[in-house]
């Protein structure tokens, strides 16, 4: 017993040592759990539980784990890993689970450590910028180009380019991780500048807090000495009367002294209807950028990108057929990254484009890949010109009446599946689809999409000829 307690205690002290020198991620992701087989004053055996996790461990953290193995115990010259498939049995005192070791070292540092890079301003209820979150890793394709050079331009000269900056777009496709890279990026570069990121919801609890303790003045000023204001959701404040004034204030009160405001939401301001219009109308002062659904070839780049920071080899046609079938949200491209790599890590299950279809099915993410998952894929068309007459000849109309602006069902309806195709398959903005459609402003096709996905949930017939169209145009 007195073994096994000098043991554990000499592999907490290595673990605690690794989490000083290795990144959180790589820490979570590769240390699941351990336990120490066997050491000497000179050499120090690991089981760990898988052979994957074992040549990862040596191959990535050899150096690091035998530094901090070092640094417990002075003595030590090598260290090794052997598999131990029951090392999860309950009568093994001797292992430890990684993940909650972490939790319980960092929470003892909590409040102990500011995070480098971020200022904290006392009595704001702002959240810690991710340090993972940099302009230089948000992947650009044709959907976001401009959000980026806004985002770099702001950077260079904060408070004078783009001021106010609002981004919109849907959830998933990169808002929070072009605000908070601006965040970093304005930290690296100006060192005695108050940069602050929070969401609407905890402005809203900010303000909230200080009705409550008769203190909104104090809460304004404290708002009102920050050099960077970053917040994100700003939809979320609708119906929120009073909190959109403190805001209205803060906001007059920053502008005028040339202090950078950066905005998101899901919607442009003109849309934000249940704002006040002098908000909306502030919103719109700077310069007002979209975030699009990214095309095949961003999504591709995004999801290598990740498998990379991961340092996971991803096969390039799992990786093609995975941004091919997902492509609305981000967030989900990285969800099913990182389903890939536990179900490698944990059963030694290689990504194959089989696998990965079930994996795609058994979350509900697509529909019907099994079985078809290794055909070639179809070719995408590459026009709208094309996309018009596929839907003209779909419907049985002529091209023309799509274009048109009658009222008639039998044209209305081809019309507004058109514009949701050009939007949601081929990532064509608004204002690009009204200029097809003869020159409709952006407001005209937004209702046109939104009323077509309106129909769509309550028609299941049109919901079932849409995606006859979409696999006949490989989209």
């Amino acid at each position: 017993m007195h073994q096994e307690n000098t043991d554990i205690t000499l592999l907490r002290d290595i673990i605690k040592e690794l989490t000083t020198t290795l990144r959180k991620q790589d820490f979570l992701t590769y240390f699941k759990r351990i336990s120490l087989l066997d050491h000497t004053p000179e050499k120090i055996t690991f089981w760990v539980v898988s052979s994957f996790m074992r040549d990862n461990l040596a191959h990535k953290f050899f150096d690091e784990i035998l530094a901090a193995s070092k640094k417990i115990l002075p003595t030590v010259t090598s260290i090794d890993f052997s598999v131990d498939k029951n090392i999860d049995n309950p009568s093994n005192g001797n292992v430890m689970d990684c993940a909650a070791e972490y939790k319980e070292i960092t929470a003892k540092k909590k409040g102990k450590e500011e995070t480098p890079g971020t200022e904290m301003v006392e009595g704001i209820n702002s959240r810690i910028i991710n340090s993972k979150y940099r302009l230089e890793n948000f992947i650009v394709g044709p959907s976001n180009q401009l959000v980026h050079a806004a985002a770099e331009a702001v950077v260079r000269r904060p408070g004078s380019a783009y001021n106010p900056l609002f981004v919109y777009g849907d959830v998933g496709l990169g808002k929070t991780h072009i605000l908070q890279a601006i965040g970093n990026a304005m930290k690296e570069r100006y060192k005695d500048k108050k940069v602050i990121y929070t969401t609407a919801d905890r402005f809203l609890s900010d303000y909230i807090e200080s009705v409550k303790k008769r203190t909104v003045d104090r809460m304004k000023e404290k708002y009102q000495s920050i050099d960077v204001l970053i917040i994100d959701d700003v939809q979320f404040l609708a119906g929120k009367d009073a909190t959109q004034t403190v805001l209205y204030n803060i906001f007059n009160t920053l502008f005028e002294n040339n202090k950078q405001i950066i905005l998101s939401g899901d919607r442009p301001p003109k849309e934000l209807t249940a704002l006040e219009p002098r908000l909306q109308s502030r919103f719109e002062w700077g310069i007002i950028v979209d975030v699009g659904i990214p095309d095949f070839e961003t999504r591709l780049a995004i999801l290598q990108e990740k498998a990379r920071a991961r340092e996971f080899i991803l096969p390039q046609e799992v990786a093609e057929f995975i941004a091919y079938n997902l492509g609305a949200n981000v967030r989900e491209i990285e969800g099913v990254l990182n389903q890939i790599i536990a179900e490698y890590e944990l059963h030694n299950t290689p990504p194959t484009i089989d696998n990965v279809a079930r994996r795609l099915n058994k979350l509900s993410i697509t529909d019907s890949l099994i079985g078809n998952s290794t055909k070639k894929m179809q070719a995408s068309i590459k026009t709208y010109e094309e996309l018009l007459d596929a839907v003209a000849g779909h419907f049985g109309i002529e091209k023309r009446h799509i274009l048109g602006d009658d009222r008639k069902k039998e044209n209305m309806i081809p019309r507004q599946v058109a514009m949701y195709l050009l939007k949601n398959r081929m990532n064509y903005t608004y204002e690009r689809i009204g200029n097809i459609f003869s020159g409709r402003n952006h407001s005209a096709v937004l209702y046109s999409c939104k009323k077509l996905e309106t129909i769509l949930k309550k028609d299941q017939n049109l919901f079932y000829e849409i995606n006859i169209l979409r696999d006949k145009l490989g989209i």
